[in-house]
């Protein structure tokens, strides 16, 4: 029974700063301001307890955010279509793209602090990295489209917090309205890119086109 209240009180003071910090960036206007000392106080533990349980600030707000995006990751990874793994693939790219702009316009404080842990890019965080490779396999499976590696950057970049920031808090573009431009532009890019890749693959077959009749 002794070894066991270590790691109770441990799961305690990680859900009670957990909850902590989800309040305080809920409510908080710069959450660059927000500091572990700050979340420490709202949940009522050590600055060293935090320090012990997340390593540091980057730690703490990954563990908030992969708490807060674990529904729409059982949903990607066990989910029926589009969203889930058996979706076809015109179909999940632009499902799996609204999931990620809904998920950053519900969190728009958290996302922008998250974004600014890797090292100033968001492109170094750990999950960027996951939805760039689901975004990547999944415009693999389209037939006709080419660098799916590039394309799914190019549709990140739709993405970002500090466009969603811009848009929404700085705009006040209607949500809604985010949605729809995102997906018409996911419509337009996919079926624009699998286009030119198709006809470069016939090009390539047929020896070049207009020059291979003469």
């Amino acid at each position: 029974m002794t070894e066991r209240k270590p790691r109770k009180d441990a799961a305690r003071n990680r859900a009670a700063a957990l909850a902590a910090a989800d309040g305080l960036f809920a409510r908080c206007q710069s959450p660059e301001d927000l500091t572990m000392a700050d979340i420490a106080s709202a949940a009522g533990v050590g600055k060293g307890t935090l320090f012990r349980a997340f390593g540091d600030r980057a730690g703490l707000l990954r563990a908030l955010y992969e708490a807060r995006l674990e529904p729409i990751r059982r949903a990607v990874e066990e989910g029926p279509p589009p969203l889930g793994p058996a979706g076809p693939p015109h179909q999940r790219v632009p499902a799996l793209l609204d999931a990620i702009v809904c998920f950053k316009l519900d969190n728009r404080r958290l996302a922008l602090a998250l974004e600014g842990t890797g090292a100033d890019s968001p492109y170094r965080t750990e999950h960027y990295e996951r939805w760039h490779a689901l975004l990547r396999e999944a415009l693999e499976r389209i037939p006709g489209l080419t660098d799916s590696d590039f394309t799914a950057h190019a549709l990140l970049a739709a993405t970002r917090a500090d466009l969603v920031e811009h848009l929404a808090g700085e705009k006040g573009v209607p949500r809604e309205e985010i949605r729809d431009q995102l997906a018409g532009f996911t419509t337009a890019l996919l079926g624009t890119r699998a286009e030119d890749g198709a006809g470069a693959e016939h090009r390539a077959r047929t020896g070049g086109g207009a020059d291979a009749e003469r």
